[in-house]
């Protein structure tokens, strides 16, 4: 217990420009060895049509750890979040979840104004996953066919254009960019106004352009460009 102990006080300096006190948030909740990671605040499109719109922003535990416990805050109840699960059984630490969890959050109740939501993650000592299922003709288990590519831009001022693409071999089956704020506090209107991303993809090879006003200058932002690529292990 005290090497763990040792392990997870030297993860948790690592990842101090990460995280921050848990305050009212239950991450760590029922675990007597976990490492609190915070996100920036994420801001979520106001949107009343259908489909919502939405935004997703990945959170991942320090290498040998894995996610055990997951939490956000909010600045307006309408929101609802989620994480990606993985199927498996029993439903724990390192089967459920990887090193990394993927939020998303939907404005679903009032009108459209600018909200944003700040992930959180607990994260437990790696101690391996269950046992696989035994494959049966025309019958194959639930795998991890696909992966993230996951990079977060810092936003300075003026424009910026970042450009990525799928490891060789693998095929860009999804695309998520979404705008972050690291603070205690929500980010402003004026400072969420302040960054415009745009995107665009072509011959599976995505660009992201973002634009940034002098506001960014007093603030931490960051953009996340999340490709989900084939190519992930069975």
């Amino acid at each position: 217990m005290r090497l763990v102990l040792l392990v997870l006080a030297a993860a948790a300096a690592a990842l101090a420009t990460l995280a921050a006190p848990a305050g009212a948030t239950n991450e760590c909740r029922g675990f007597q060895v976990c490492a609190p990671v915070v996100g920036p605040w994420v801001v979520v499109p106001p949107s009343t049509g259908y489909p919502r719109s939405f935004a997703k922003w990945e959170l991942s535990c320090p290498k040998g750890f894995v996610v055990g416990g997951t939490d956000a805050e909010l600045t307006d109840r309408g929101i609802d979040v989620t994480f990606d699960a993985i199927l498996g059984s029993p439903v724990n630490p390192g089967i459920t979840t990887r090193r990394s969890a993927l939020f998303t959050g939907t404005m679903v109740a009032g009108p459209a104004r600018t909200a944003s939501f700040r992930p959180h993650i607990g994260c437990l000592p790696a101690a391996g996953g269950g046992s696989r299922i035994p494959t049966v003709a025309h019958v194959v288990p639930p795998g991890h066919p696909t992966v993230h590519q996951v990079s977060n831009v810092k936003v300075h001022e003026g424009r910026q254009v970042v450009r990525k693409a799928c490891a060789a071999g693998g095929t860009l089956v999804d695309l998520f960019v979404s705008r972050g704020f690291y603070g205690q506090t929500p980010p402003a209107a004026r400072l969420v106004n302040s960054v415009h991303v745009g995107r665009s993809v072509a011959n599976g090879r995505v660009t992201v352009v973002i634009k940034s006003g002098a506001a960014v200058q007093r603030a931490r932002a960051v953009v996340q460009v999340n490709l989900t690529c084939t190519g992930g292990g069975t």
